[in-house]
């Protein structure tokens, strides 16, 4: 994952990230966010993500918004690697995002009842 916009280079409004997910990975538990609005454009290959109680497979050019207290989550069920662009509004995904990289960096294994301890909670259901 990398960062392309945060808060400081968008006064707050938005964050961008690219992801790049290796063949087989399974993804976040099914979540919610409480205030913010997800979105996914996937960039190569299938992204399978699921939506409340519908699962799809998104396509290179394929786009997502999921609004603020909807269920879903993505993985990665192919064998070539996904990579997509993220967006969140407003900002503040960027701290979580920059947290769970250190956590994985020290070779922590995250398990927390919430990602994120920030103002944008997010809750996993």
């Amino acid at each position: 994952m990398s960062i392309k916009a945060d808060a400081s280079a968008t006064a707050a409004s938005l964050y961008l990230g690219e992801v790049s997910l290796e063949p087989g990975y399974p993804g976040p538990p099914p979540h919610i966010h409480e205030r913010l609005h997800d979105m996914f454009y996937v960039l190569e290959g299938t992204l399978t993500f699921r939506l409340e109680d519908r699962e799809e497979e998104l396509a290179a050019g394929s786009f997502a918004c999921i609004p603020p207290g909807t269920v879903h989550t993505f993985a990665n069920r192919s064998e070539d690697v996904v990579r997509f662009l993220n967006f969140n509004t407003p900002s503040g995904w960027e701290n979580y995002m920059r947290d769970l990289g250190a956590a994985f960096a020290r070779g922590g294994q995250p398990r927390p009842r919430r990602l994120d301890a920030s103002p944008l909670d997010t809750t996993f259901g």
